[in-house]
């Protein structure tokens, strides 16, 4: 038998295995300095109230014979799928229910898309990137094509100098750079994807820590996109579902390619290779979005923003270039003194005990620049500021 040898081209993820290594080795050396982690992107507050209590039912109702559930609804169960709607209604896109496909977060069916695409599409991504987009069309083995994004336009790499391509990968807010395209910028994607058949996988996972009310925080707020973009989102960071795994993809009716429904091809896709998310956790993911959900990860999203133009502030006092911190949980700035970003981790943890993630881990875009993620507590984030101010 053979196996697939894509997975052969793969580089392998030392990323934080490296870091998690580096940091035991500084702390052996016997530091009195608490170590601030400020690397990895998960959430450090509990979920909100309103989604145990909604959990906590479900969970109840799952020990009664009248009320018990066994294999839900493929697509995901009706009543969280309408919830989902009604979020995007209160953006101003109108969304049927039978366009909504719950999911156990954005990164799998970011790596799964994919499957109902042909070998030989085109796959455009923009560089740094979060990292699923390349791999998973490296197991695939798909054609792959860059585009940078840099000081000079932001990170926020337009399709003025872009190669064609079959399919874009999009994310804003972006991971790992927290910048955030606007309504003209993604307008321009759009066109593009348009004039030239293509289909735009647009990254939403931090749409909800947008502030800025005149930034988009859906693809579908551009006239046009539903003929050309599938959207994902997830609840991970929006409401601290790390742990808990849930999110929603949105495909479109009105898009189609070579004469075929997306949105048929990738319930047929999820209804063979998929089984659903758990009922108890779509009762939670539907209390998110009633209103005290939506007030309560509210609440979450600005203690983390907090944080972030915190780590922002005493970056720009130091004169670093940075980007993100004011719509995004991420803080992405360039390294001092032409150090590269190894150098600069390195840098930090010896003289400050601070932990971040070199630019590097996402591509040779990221090359030079560093990640610092406000997924903290609020005590943390003051004192890795004051540190960074004292350096």
């Amino acid at each position: 038998m053979n196996v697939n040898r894509n997975y052969a081209a793969l580089h392998e993820s030392y990323l934080f295995s490296d870091i998690a290594a580096r940091i035991r080795a500084h702390a052996s050396r016997g530091g009195t300095r608490r170590i601030i982690r400020l690397g990895i992107g998960d959430v450090t507050l509990p979920l909100a109230p309103v989604v145990t209590e909604a959990m906590s039912a479900a969970a109840a109702e799952m020990s009664c014979a009248g009320t018990f559930r066994g294999y839900g609804e493929e697509q995901g169960y009706a009543f969280l799928r309408e919830a989902v709607c009604g979020y995007y209604a209160s953006k101003g896109v109108n969304l049927d229910a039978d366009e909504v496909f719950i999911s156990d977060g954005a990164k799998s069916d970011l790596g799964n898309m994919p499957d109902i695409f042909a070998l030989d599409n085109t796959v455009l991504i923009t560089d740094p990137v979060y990292p699923v987009y390349v791999d998973s069309n490296v197991m695939a083995g798909r054609p792959i094509t860059y585009i940078t994004g840099d000081i000079s336009n932001g990170f926020l790499p337009l399709p003025s100098r872009a190669p064609r391509a079959d399919i874009v990968y999009l994310c804003s807010p972006g991971n790992p750079t927290g910048a955030v395209y606007t309504k003209e910028q993604l307008a321009l994607w759009v066109d593009y994807a348009l004039r030239g058949d293509a289909v735009i996988l647009f990254d939403s996972a931090y749409e909800r820590f947008v502030r800025q009310a005149h930034l988009p925080t859906s693809i579908y707020q551009i006239p046009g996109a539903d003929k050309c973009a599938i959207e994902f989102c997830s609840l991970s960071k929006t409401a601290g579902f790390t742990g808990t795994r849930c999110g929603y993809t949105v495909v479109p009716r009105a898009l189609t390619r070579g004469g075929a429904s997306l949105n048929k091809l990738w319930l047929r896709r999820q209804t063979t290779k998929f089984n659903g998310v758990a009922y108890v956790v779509q009762r939670g993911a539907q209390a998110v979005f009633t209103r005290e959900g939506l007030e309560q990860t509210d609440a979450q999203v600005a203690y983390y923003l907090q944080n972030a133009r915190v780590i922002a502030e005493a970056l720009e006092k130091k004169g670093l270039w940075h980007t993100g911190g004011v719509n995004s949980p991420y803080v992405w700035c360039a390294c001092p003194d032409g150090m590269n970003s190894w150098e600069y981790f390195d840098y930090l943890l010896e003289n400050a005990d601070i932990a971040g993630t070199p630019g590097a881990g996402f591509g040779s875009g990221g090359e030079g620049f560093f990640r610092f993620s406000a997924f903290c507590d609020n005590e943390s984030a003051r004192d890795a500021a004051d540190r960074i101010k004292k350096l």
